[in-house]
């Protein structure tokens, strides 16, 4: 078997969560395995070799979890994208709809400058809501993505064609 099938086999998937007809991906068995969590951590950093990558951008809050360690292999800076009223900076917004309503989320108007190529990264790409939201905050600071990343995909989703930048993904359901 292959460490990716591993990664794949030890995610649970827990049927009618949050609410029926939902699969969602529990990935906390794969952050309480120490070798399977590094080989994730390694396969992410391998994807953004030689990229001229100067930040890691990650939306909360799963994307703290693979963001923060991607950006220490990476050795570059971190930036989180945290939900409304969560950061205690002066702050830039985006907002995005989902399924029963909207969310926002910011960043600091300082977090970025046009200097700056990040990879913008969260556990998973469904719909890409968050994703486009988070796109807009690096484009209001002046930053260029080089693509987005992610640990799971859910392919059935086709998030990924709502997206206007590259996208990868470590697995797919």
């Amino acid at each position: 078997m292959t460490r990716k099938q591993e990664v794949l086999n030890i995610i649970r998937a827990i049927p009618d969560y949050p609410k029926q007809g939902i699969i969602f991906r529990d990935i906390t068995p794969l952050l309480g395995n120490t070798e399977l969590f590094k080989f994730v951590i390694d396969e992410l950093a391998e994807l953004c070799r030689n990229q001229g990558i100067t930040k890691v951008v990650g939306i909360e809050s799963r994307g703290f979890i693979f963001g923060a360690p991607l950006a220490y292999a990476l050795g570059v800076g971190f930036v989180p994208v945290r939900k409304k009223g969560k950061l205690p900076y002066k702050k830039i917004a985006a907002s995005f709809t989902l399924e029963y309503g909207t969310d926002t989320i910011e960043m600091h108007e300082d977090a970025l400058t046009a200097d700056d190529k990040v990879v913008l990264i969260d556990d998973l790409l469904a719909t890409g809501g968050t994703t486009r939201a988070a796109l807009e905050l690096i484009n209001k600071l002046g930053a260029k993505t080089a693509f987005c990343l992610y640990v799971i995909e859910l392919s059935a989703l086709e998030g990924g064609k709502t997206l206007n930048v590259p996208y990868k993904s470590l697995i797919k359901y």
